[in-house]
């Protein structure tokens, strides 16, 4: 691939055509046909010098990062007009010299350096050379800004932080209920000793549901979630659920169910199926009021209207999800009130869901409340269809 300069368009850039084959700016196009592309249209900022180290192209999105005008660079040498520093403030060009060093170099990997003020840049480049341990005859640089790092820095610190906080509490109290009664356990009548180990017990599982949350992030994020399909009847693991809580002293008239029969014999992972369910039911039983309605019934996947499911929605009666709040609903971290858990389990809902090919989505529901729906494709088997 070769980049050509054409006819600029306005005044401070060049048109780069993208060749089919290899080539040489500049040289003969040897009747090949290409495609334009103008530097403004490319995401990342796009800064090219040529042999004599001159800058010939600075598009609007490296104006844009460095907060330098294109007028001002063009044609100047590209150590001026790109005054890059690494983190220890030695001077880029200079330490890397890319006209001058080793003639089997092709260029740099992308790294974090400085601009003049501090403002830090992505840069990566590109040395074009004529043949290999020629001359450079091009140095092509690309930039791009460090949003998108920090973001996903603080968001890697923001679940360090929740991971020590959520653990520090029931590690806490384990090691004080197990200290105690190691050191005095002949002073406690059984009532009391059960009591603290039922405790122990307790704060346990909840390290150990934190665990699982984790490694299902790790998995979601790395798209690495194994799924072992089988046939699911959904309505059936709805009505487990929903037994499971009235067992721990939910009413059963707590909740009304409606199924809307046939249902397609969906393929998917039971117990992936049971963590997206137990954790909708859980949410509308702990954050929403009045009677939750789950509703399963046939469905077509959005998006591929020849292709069928089941979709379940999960709907109360309480104050519902504010507008403005609807949109973040699946991020990590996000809360819908103040009564505890970690923020991440709608985050790995909607991972498992999309995992399996569907869908999820939230909203306002018949009561006022909160609605979660979502969609599984059948995803049987080639050999079942």
């Amino acid at each position: 691939m070769a980049v050509g300069m054409s006819r600029p368009r306005g005044t401070h850039t060049a048109a780069v055509r993208v060749w089919e084959g290899p080539g040489i700016a500049g040289e003969p196009d040897d009747g090949r046909d290409g495609a334009a592309v103008h530097p403004d249209d490319l995401p990342d900022g796009l800064v090219i010098a040529d042999e004599t180290g001159r800058v010939i192209c600075f598009n609007s999105a490296a104006a844009r990062i460095t907060a330098v005008p294109s007028a001002a660079v063009l044609g100047r040498s590209l150590e001026h007009a790109l005054p890059l520093e690494d983190l220890k403030g030695r001077r880029w060009w200079a330490l890397t010299d890319p006209y001058g060093g080793l003639a089997t170099r092709v260029g740099q990997p992308e790294r974090n350096l400085l601009l003049p003020g501090g403002r830090e840049v992505l840069v990566s480049a590109r040395y074009v050379r004529e043949y290999p341990t020629g001359p450079v005859r091009r140095v092509v640089i690309s930039l791009r800004g460090t949003e998108a790092r920090r973001r996903t820095e603080r968001s890697h610190a923001e679940l360090i932080a929740t991971v020590a906080h959520e653990l520090r509490s029931p590690l806490t109290s384990v090691k004080g209920f197990t200290a105690t009664l190691l050191a005095k356990w002949e002073r406690f009548t059984d009532d009391q000793k059960r009591l603290m180990l039922e405790t122990v017990d307790a704060d346990a599982g909840r390290v150990t549901r934190l665990i699982a949350e984790l490694l299902d992030i790790s998995r979601i994020d790395s798209d690495r979630l194994e799924l072992r399909r089988q046939p699911v009847d959904l309505s059936a693991a709805v009505e487990r659920h929903i037994q499971a809580l009235t067992a721990n002293g939910q009413t059963p008239d707590r909740f009304l169910v409606r199924t809307c029969q046939p249902l397609p014999a969906v393929w998917a992972d039971p117990d992936k199926v049971d963590q997206v369910l137990g954790n909708l039911l859980e949410n509308a039983v702990r954050h929403g009021e009045g009677t939750v309605t789950i509703e399963v019934a046939p469905a077509s996947v959005p998006e591929k209207s020849d292709e069928k499911g089941t979709a379940v929605t999960v709907s109360d009666e309480g104050p519902g999800i504010p507008e403005e709040s609807m949109v973040r609903v699946f991020t990590r971290f996000w809360r819908g009130s103040k009564r505890g858990g970690t923020g991440l389990g709608l985050y790995i809902v909607k991972g498992i869901v999309e995992a399996h090919g569907g869908t999820i989505t939230v909203g306002r529901g018949p009561g006022g409340g909160a609605e979660f729906r979502f969609i599984l494709p059948v995803s049987a088997p080639a050999y079942l269809r």
